[in-house]
């Protein structure tokens, strides 16, 4: 178990981040059955990006309410790992895990119907358009840089922190559980749950957020360049 999980930070915090999660959720749900589509070119556009960051700063600012008075590298797991090699390698064995996981998740998808969880998502362009490369670069930085921090931060960071004194399986799955509910996603929930557990995983094993950060970029990065390249 992580060494620094035996500090109970008080069930008023824990409570209000998951008010807070539980709130990301109930949002992107919310949008889902209204019927909200979305656009084609999400990604070759500046205002996607300028959107993503301000609701990323948003959560950045709530999460450091909620742990304000604690000590923010404890709290979120703002270290390095014992072995940076042992940690790449347990990131590489999740990333790994994480891909046969929606390989298995697509094949049985299709037993039901032509049902894809990336597509449901619709943050992936369908090619490259050389005319709104600036557009693109920005959306890929946010993408691979900004999103996976500040989701790091939320979920394997400071949720997890507050679940630990309650039991290392029962914060993985719970963080887990709430980082693919926050997307607001019906089809692709169980990978995006998957993915999440999987994370939360690595981010105990390492004792370290940085390296759960690393994958998930190099996740959303690998994604956004087979989009636009085409292969695969």
């Amino acid at each position: 178990m992580d060494g620094h999980a035996v500090t109970t930070y008080g069930r008023g915090r824990l409570i209000a981040w998951l008010a807070f999660v539980g709130l990301l959720a109930l949002l992107g749900y919310a949008a889902r059955l209204g019927n909200t589509e979305t656009p084609d070119d999400i990604a070759y556009r500046y205002s996607s990006s300028i959107a993503a960051v301000v609701q990323y700063a948003l959560m950045v600012g709530v999460l450091l309410l909620i742990a304000r008075g604690l000590p923010r590298r404890q709290i979120f797991a703002l270290r390095r790992p014992a072995s940076w090699p042992r940690a790449i390698g347990l990131a590489v064995l999740a990333l790994v895990t994480i891909y046969l996981g929606a390989i298995i998740y697509d094949r049985a998808l299709s037993a039901f119907g032509d049902w894809s969880p990336t597509d449901e998502q619709g943050l992936v362009p369908d090619g490259w358009d050389s005319s709104r490369a600036g557009a693109f670069i920005a959306f890929f930085l946010v993408v691979t840089l900004v999103a996976p921090a500040v989701e790091e931060l939320t979920y394997r960071g400071l949720g997890l922190s507050l679940i630990l004194p309650y039991g290392t399986p029962l914060a993985i799955i719970v963080t887990g559980l709430l980082f693919g509910a926050a997307h607001g996603l019906i089809v692709a929930l169980p990978i995006l749950a998957f993915f999440g557990i999987v994370v939360g995983w690595l981010r105990v094993r390492t004792d370290s957020i940085y390296p759960p950060m690393l994958l998930h970029a190099t996740f959303n990065g690998t994604a956004l360049l087979v989009s636009v390249t085409g292969v695969g």
